[in-house]
């Protein structure tokens, strides 16, 4: 096992014999992928939650990725040379955390925002933003088209308690990667939930685009009266929409499939603990539903699932904890203050036929053992023919058999680290993106503080044959 470090929750792509990843402290990185030696790195204005997106560029291949700032980036991947930046969108607290998807020459960017967040201030005039979708020129950096995932911008709804006002419709942001449609020409994206009153009629939902000119093709909303914001679950909910809906996001990309019977399908999990199936073809219509979990807030299919040719497989979180009465070894720091994790809520890896939905296999976590430990497996899953890989809260990667569910390799990763760099590394939860794989060897971040997970800052790379 070689292993490097960076620092942050970093985010990986591979190419060439280079290892790409970007991280909450604003750097993204050019690692040599056999050492993890630097080549470069970038410093960008705000934290990089995206994968990074590789492309040709004349003579040579540039690295595209968005910011916590809603900046879009392209820099020289030989150099990290800035070649271009455009701000996809200049709403404060807009975010970018999908990777940008490169397809004939544009760069088509998901674009959410964290005003569900700051929306739930008291004296915040909640809220306006709207999600989008941005197609740039790849060479540029130039706005080809932007299409709204809420057609029509927000109007006054009614004031708070405190006198302020409050708009809507808002929110619909798009958290993941759009899917490309070659043979309709088409885009595809799924959406989050509404930040206030009244909630959009495309908020939780699959949203389908012309590729050209962003026009909207149709909708498919699965969860409606969802408008969600953090008010609702603090201590001040002046500003938590009326009625409150159950914060359902979509927060994985729709997974384009070709059934056996040559039909096509788009498959996505929901935070509703839920996992659709839609007809491209026709309109977005429900081919089939499979419930895998409870659902909630942080519930459900979080960051997205995997497939092949026969089968969907969709990790679940549902992630819970209630107010911590005292600090103790399953106390989390979060944005709506302490809490206490839930060890026995969550978690298991699931085989869903694609075809009818039907549920081949589950596998339920081997449960927790150590204090602070939640089974909740809320990152994205990947896969290598025979075998699923799915990351969790506890900080286990684990490694299961396709045909079976059987867990055929676990390590926990939550530990200390003598790094190749030399700065002090240390393992936590595995959250957010999914293992990369190439040339037998396995890359995975360890350490994502966020929502009640463990902190860490190491990028570790796993070989077949042990070196």
């Amino acid at each position: 096992m070689g292993l490097c470090i960076s620092r942050h929750e970093p985010r990986v792509r591979t190419a060439g014999g280079r290892l790409f990843a970007g991280s909450a402290n604003r750097q993204v990185y050019s690692l040599d992928a056999a050492s993890g030696c630097t080549y470069w790195a970038f410093e960008s204005d705000f934290g990089v939650r995206t994968a990074i997106t590789l492309g040709p560029v004349g003579a040579g291949w540039a690295a595209y990725f968005g910011d916590q700032g809603g900046n879009v980036y392209a820099v020289d991947a030989a150099t990290g040379k800035q070649i271009w930046k455009t701000r996809a969108e200049d709403y404060p607290g807009a975010l970018i955390t999908g990777a940008p998807k490169l397809h004939g020459g544009r760069l088509y960017v998901p674009v959410s925002s964290a005003e569900e967040v700051t929306g739930s201030m008291p004296n915040y005039e909640c809220c306006k933003f709207r999600g989008s979708v941005v197609a740039l020129d790849a060479l540029t950096g130039k706005q080809v088209w932007r299409a709204y995932t809420i057609a029509e911008p927000a109007k006054p709804v009614r004031k708070n308690a405190a006198g302020v006002q409050l708009w809507g419709p808002s929110g619909a942001g798009v958290w993941s990667s759009p899917t490309v449609d070659v043979k309709k020409r088409a885009l595809y994206v799924s959406t989050g939930d509404s930040y206030s009153e009244p909630a959009a009629k495309t908020s939780d939902a699959f949203i389908a685009y012309d590729l050209e000119t962003g026009k909207q093709l149709w909708s498919r909303q699965f969860t409606a009266g969802d408008a969600f914001n953090v008010a609702c679950g603090g201590p001040t909910p002046m500003n938590c929409p009326q009625p409150a809906g159950p914060d359902h996001d979509f927060s994985s990309s729709p997974i384009l499939v070709t059934l056996a019977n040559g039909k096509r399908a788009l498959v996505a999990g929901q935070k509703s603990g839920v996992v659709h199936a839609v007809d491209p073809d026709q309109q977005g219509e429900v081919l089939w539903e499979t419930r895998v979990g409870e659902g909630g807030a942080l519930g459900g299919v979080q960051w997205g699932s995997a497939a092949d040719d026969r089968n969907l497989y969709v990790a679940l979180s549902d992630l819970k904890f209630a107010p911590a009465a005292n600090a103790g070894a399953n106390t989390r720091s979060t944005i709506i203050g302490a809490v206490d994790i839930d060890p026995k809520a969550g978690g298991g890896l699931f085989a869903l036929r694609l075809s009818d939905g039907h549920r081949v296999w589950t596998t339920p976590h081997p449960g927790c053992g150590t204090p602070g430990c939640s089974p909740a497996q809320s990152g994205a899953v990947t896969m290598i023919p025979g075998v699923v890989f799915s990351g969790g809260v506890d900080g286990h990667l684990r490694a299961y058999s396709a045909r079976d569910g059987k867990i055929v390799w676990d390590v926990d990763t939550v530990r200390d680290y003598d790094t190749v760099n030399g700065v002090k590394g240390s393992g936590g939860s595995v959250d957010g993106p999914g293992p990369v794989i190439v040339n037998g060897v396995l890359y995975v971040n360890s350490g994502y503080a966020l929502l009640g997970g463990a902190p860490g800052n190491v990028l570790l790379a796993f070989s077949v044959d042990g070196k």
